[in-house]
């Protein structure tokens, strides 16, 4: 059963698609107008990372650095250190990817209260090829001490990971995407840093259960899987993990206990990610079988958005067979 803070739209098989990097614009401006201590940097790709409207409406709180990631990084914490709430922005495979010594060093070691937007994140970035497909990120970010690692599902999760990045009080990594994505929250649904959310409930009554975790802009896939499934007599659950650092283990503990096995989905190396993430916990606190999908070991490459994540296993059929397979092994 869906979660009722869900989008009606995203329970059927025609969501609305917006990019979740929209969401991430819409709060830096409501953040701008709420905080003049918020200002904006980005590495010459103001409109694509959506940070044009802050810069139009805030021009003297907005520095172009240029195609210069590393200094961006460098700048942004001496903006933290003078009581400034920096957003620097660029694509996830040039920050954190070119510039990820000096996030390391010169904010998360300090500490200081910058958050980084990586746009254009996952293979759905699409037609831009393997150079500009960040699928290692979410494990680089989250071996840093100090720092807030975020995916968030839709444009909805973007706008209140941003607002709330702005309270909190220091480093954050927020991913976000290109692509058109369904919209599966609304401006109303729950999202707090550090808390994962049910978006489906797995029927009761059906034999077995497998627990679907996804992060980022998945949370639709995995949605369609369970109900899927559950037309395949298998009861399916949907944890959605927004916040991959901190883990909410409580949630995660409560959820792998209700179902049989487990499957985590994300648009991500297997790796590192979200996947590496709950099997860490899991091992330590509760052992269960974990399914993990998501890029294996290998590089992206051109193509349409929807062709890769089906090319990539990614798809709601891949997460469909995968979960079954899973069940059976349970069940042997």
């Amino acid at each position: 059963m869906f979660a009722s803070h869900l989008d009606k739209k995203a329970q059927t098989a025609t969501p609305d698609l917006i990019p979740s990097r929209n969401g991430y614009g819409e709060g830096l401006l409501e953040a701008g107008k709420r905080d003049k201590r918020v200002v904006a940097l980005s590495a010459d790709l103001t409109e694509s990372t959506r940070t044009l409207p802050f810069a139009e409406a805030f021009p003297e709180r907005f520095v172009q650095v240029g195609i210069a990631e590393q200094n961006m990084a460098g700048v942004a914490s001496g903006m933290a250190a003078m009581g400034k709430i920096p957003f620097m922005a660029s694509y996830a495979m040039f920050s954190p990817g070119r510039n990820w010594e000096q996030i390391r060093t010169t904010i998360a070691y300090n500490n200081s209260n910058v958050k980084i937007i990586g746009a254009h994140a996952g293979i759905s970035v699409g037609p831009d090829g393997a150079t500009h497909q960040a699928i290692e990120d979410l494990a680089i970010m989250r071996v840093i001490p100090n720092m807030v690692v975020i995916a968030p599902c839709d444009v909805h999760e973007a706008r209140k990971a941003e607002l709330l990045a702005t309270k909190y009080d220091g480093p954050v990594y927020i991913r976000v995407g290109r692509s058109e994505t369904p919209v599966v929250s609304t401006p109303e649904s729950p999202f707090a840093i550090g808390q994962a959310e049910i978006f489906y409930t797995k029927n009761p009554d059906l034999p077995q259960s497998v627990g679907i975790i996804s992060t980022g802009v998945l949370a639709y896939n995995a949605l369609m899987a369970a109900v899927e499934l559950e037309k395949n007599n298998i009861g399916a659950g949907v944890l959605h993990i927004a916040t991959i650092k901190p883990l909410d283990g409580e949630a995660l503990g409560v959820f792998a206990s209700a179902h049989d096995v487990l499957v985590t989905v994300e648009e991500h190396q297997i790796t590192g990610g979200l996947g590496g993430a709950v099997a860490e916990y899991l091992s330590e606190h509760q052992p269960k079988r974990i399914i993990r999908l998501g890029i294996k070991d290998m590089f992206g490459q051109s193509g349409e958005p929807n062709e890769l994540l089906a090319h990539y296993g990614l798809d709601v059929a891949s997460i469909v067979d995968a979960a079954k397979q899973a069940v059976s092994a349970h069940s042997d």
